[in-house]
């Protein structure tokens, strides 16, 4: 039987990201949490967003264009 920390994805590298990025998914972390949201889902659906938002990383050699 798996372990909870072994069943759940681990989180992906945010080196990435700008510092906006990470300060625009923080804030909108805590909007989630604020909702009721668990703190780990709130993470989540927070990266989600600001991936939505933004197009994901776009740090300089991210791969992204």
């Amino acid at each position: 039987m798996l372990t909870e920390k072994e069943y759940t994805m681990t989180q992906g590298d945010k080196s990435a990201y700008t510092d906006k990025q990470k300060r625009q998914a923080k804030h909108i972390e805590e909007g989630y949490e604020k909702k009721g949201v668990s703190e780990d889902e709130a993470k989540r659906r927070a990266w989600a967003t600001e991936n939505k938002i933004s197009g994901g990383g776009k740090k300089s050699g991210s791969g992204k264009h």
